[in-house]
């Protein structure tokens, strides 16, 4: 995974929920599927959530990397499972290095359209979100047929007013455009949002150094 990837990586984490109001369906534990391109190539990403958790997953070449949050943005963990070359690394961000990666994101404020569409089967809604400290302004289409907790720490649409279904993620100057494919409610998987005893803690640095630069 290279270090593109991994900036990648950490934004879809830092975006990877928000919260609706006067929603139809809510989900307390379960998956957000994901779509969003990575270094041109098409990657389907698993975002399992519950109230005080979140663990992105998906794969990157012979890699599966896992991102775990927690609902208060306090903690970060990039786990790297590489089977053909005996890797399993968890890399532990420090609360420093979790403040200064949120420093990093947007500053947004949202205008609501009028303009509607349906994605995924959502009925989605557009909101212009501008960024105060670029100017930039992004087209977030979001719906209120659901709500999912506040397990991730995405506070620049936390105050969008609904579920983000087609938006632009941030991380380390960079973006990339995210389309949620399904949601499903399941209980996930005893050690899911946990480090199993088998991968060895690294700093963010060392994974940084692994993935090509620092």
């Amino acid at each position: 995974m290279n270090i593109k990837i991994f900036n990648i990586a950490l934004g879809l984490a830092l975006t990877a929920t928000a919260i609706s109001a006067n929603a139809q369906k809510a989900y307390k534990e379960g998956v957000v599927t994901i779509s969003t391109a990575m270094q041109g190539q098409q990657v389907e990403a698993k975002s399992y959530f519950r109230a005080d958790s979140a663990a992105m997953q998906f794969t990157a070449g012979p890699a599966t990397i896992k991102i775990l949050t927690d609902v208060d943005g306090k903690s970060l963990v990039v786990m790297v499972d590489v089977p053909v070359a005996s890797i399993k690394k968890a890399a532990v961000a420090t609360p420093d290095e979790v403040d200064q990666a949120l420093a990093t994101l947007p500053t947004l404020t949202f205008a609501p359209g009028t303009e509607t569409k349906v994605i995924s089967g959502f009925n989605c809604k557009k909101v212009v979100a501008t960024d105060s400290k670029t100017q930039k302004t992004y087209d977030v289409w979001v719906t209120n047929d659901v709500t999912v907790p506040m397990t991730g720490i995405a506070k620049y649409y936390r105050s969008i007013g609904g579920f983000p279904v087609q938006y632009t993620s941030f991380s380390q100057g960079q973006s990339t455009e995210v389309t949620v494919k399904s949601i499903t409610e399941q209980k996930n998987p005893a050690g899911t949002f946990g480090i199993p005893a088998d991968f060895e803690k690294i700093s963010l640095d060392d994974l940084k150094a692994m993935s090509g630069g620092r």
